[in-house]
């Protein structure tokens, strides 16, 4: 499977961080350290991707502003085809702002995303041809509801995986999640996902379980410093936890380094829990980089940490 291309449908923002020096102090002026760099979810996914090796288009919409001019010139710097992307002008291009604690933990962030509703169903029409030809399709819920349902109805033959994103996010989802490949959410987001409450690992599984029995192939919970768990239809349950790092520098990233790398082992035909393992690796990647993506992100990188970090 590994000699075509996937294709990406969803958000691309620029990020702006701000990570205070000590404690937060709410409803005050903390001291710290402000950085800017470009994200949205399945942008970040692909430039990862991309780092990796891999081969990938990206569908998405930007404003004639400076921002718009940074996210495609720097994914198209990090390997991502940014040639089908839609300028819309007089619209701000997506902007994601986030507060991070002295830990690198967020602790607050704030997104503007307004133009994502111009990611619209006649767009995904004009460019139908390039999602046709794909081998893997990755998406968000920034997604307009009417374009994601398009989505799932005319390409639903080719895997289409999803990143929840968050909370508010995942119930944009919920009520179609059996039509996709693959979900990865965090512990919060399944339980949105499943409706069931999750308190301790015999609950994660049981949530896992009714998100896949609602027509999903696979499922890959993340726990954070916790590590992770995959489920998939056929009942395989697998766990991967590597040693966490003493020092986060930007938590960010962590998810979309692991989606990505989630992706990349799917089409390079990996052993699932080698993928689990070698995303578990590239998470740990993104939050040793200020960056939102590891520029350094490889193959030989993540190895590196597998080696350092199994328990």
């Amino acid at each position: 499977m590994n000699g075509g291309y996937i294709t990406g449908i969803g958000a691309a923002n620029v990020d702006i961080h701000g990570r205070s020096n000590n404690q937060l102090n709410m409803r005050d002026s903390n001291p710290g350290r402000m950085h800017v760099s470009c994200g949205g979810v399945t942008r970040n996914i692909l430039e990862n991707y991309a780092r990796l090796g891999g081969t990938c288009k990206l569908m998405t919409v930007v404003g004639d502003d400076i921002y718009g001019q940074k996210i495609l010139s720097e994914s198209a710097l990090a390997g991502v085809d940014v040639s089908h992307v839609l300028t819309v002008n007089g619209v701000p291009s997506s902007t994601y702002m986030s507060i991070l604690d002295h830990d690198g933990d967020m602790a607050v962030a704030l997104s503007d995303m307004n133009i994502m509703k111009h990611l619209s169903v006649d767009y995904l029409k004009a460019n139908a041809e390039v999602i046709r030809n794909s081998i893997l399709i990755v998406c968000d819920p920034s997604i307009p509801a009417e374009a994601m349902q398009y989505l799932l109805a005319e390409h639903g033959d080719i895997p289409i995986y999803v990143d929840p994103v968050s909370v508010a996010y995942a119930g944009c989802v919920r009520d179609c999640i059996g039509s996709f490949f693959a979900a990865k959410p965090n512990v919060l987001e399944c339980e949105v996902l499943s409706g069931m409450k999750i308190t301790d690992s015999d609950q994660l599984v049981q949530a896992a379980q009714a998100v896949i029995d609602k027509g999903l192939e696979e499922i890959y919970v993340s726990m954070g410093r916790n590590g992770c768990v995959y489920l998939n239809k056929d009942g395989t349950l697998l766990r991967s936890q590597l040693r966490p790092l003493n020092e986060v520098v930007n938590a960010t990233g962590a998810g979309d380094a692991f989606m990505a790398m989630m992706i990349y082992g799917h089409v390079h035909g990996f052993d699932r829990q080698k993928a689990l393992d070698y995303a578990s690796a590239a998470g740990i990647a993104a939050i040793s980089s200020p960056d939102t993506i590891n520029r350094d992100i490889s193959i030989e990188l993540i190895e590196k940490i597998l080696e350092e970090n199994r328990k």
